[in-house]
């Protein structure tokens, strides 16, 4: 691959990320979507991408993972919850429902998607260069 060739997927991949930033700043939020915006991280190494979500006080149930047209959508609910006697009076963890949703790149298999969750940490991994196929999915988490 030519030094070229190089430079404008990198110029590619910075317009897409720089889109992605602007559409996630000026659309905005539905009311029941609440204010929870899970942290998260995306570490790419020579085979695959991970994604890494931070979901502390969540159950595996709590989170549904899809994929359709190659965009990967993680949501779920975080509620808080109190016993009959007790009120809260102060709250500064956040909860509601969250949808986070990322466009997998070209290179990215979708028929290999695979997701654990450990200790508060929803990771998902995608190999690169896979096989092209129906990409509509509902991804398990280990």
């Amino acid at each position: 691959m030519s030094n070229l060739n190089i430079d404008l997927e990198k110029q590619l991949s910075r317009l897409g990320k720089d889109i992605q930033g602007i559409v996630e700043r000026f659309v905005p939020l539905n009311v029941e979507a609440g204010d929870f915006k899970p942290a998260c991280d995306i570490v790419e190494s020579e085979d695959v991408y991970s994604l890494l979500m931070d979901l502390p006080g969540m159950q595996k149930k709590d989170i549904n993972i899809s994929m359709k047209d190659r965009v990967l959508t993680v949501s779920g609910e975080r509620e808080l919850f109190l016993e009959d006697s007790e009120v809260l009076k102060r709250s500064e963890r956040t909860q509601g429902s969250f949808s986070r949703s990322f466009a997998l790149p070209e290179n990215a298999d979708v028929s290999s998607v695979s997701a654990t969750f450990k200790e508060g940490v929803l990771q998902v991994k995608i190999s690169k260069t896979g096989v092209e196929g129906d990409d509509s999915q509902s991804i398990p988490i280990n």
